[in-house]
């Protein structure tokens, strides 16, 4: 299973840290132990179903705890009916990334 979140805390830090908040979700996805990428506007976590699911909640409460007023969480879920049918993060972007 491949997952995309997106977080938007309001705000999306403090002053000292602009994102602090954002910040915070990342880092609860860097303790997972899935494999992700981080990108500007998202990040994408591949594992099982049984661990991501779980994980995408985390993420978003850890906006949240982190001291955000509110946060508003998008996700964008891909899987297949066993995970052999699901595409992978490299299967997906692999011919797009530079050399």
């Amino acid at each position: 299973m491949i997952a995309e979140i997106q977080c938007l805390p309001s705000p999306p830090g403090t002053d000292g840290q602009p994102y602090a908040h954002v910040e915070r979700a990342i880092a609860e996805i860097q303790r997972s132990g899935l494999r992700y990428e981080v990108g500007a506007l998202g990040t994408t976590v591949e594992g099982a179903p049984d661990a991501v699911w779980p994980l995408l909640r985390r993420v978003h409460e850890a906006c949240v705890r982190s001291g955000a007023d509110s946060a508003v969480t998008i996700i964008k879920v891909a899987q297949g009916a066993d995970q052999q049918q699901t595409p992978g993060m490299d299967d997906l972007v692999s011919k797009f990334r530079g050399a």
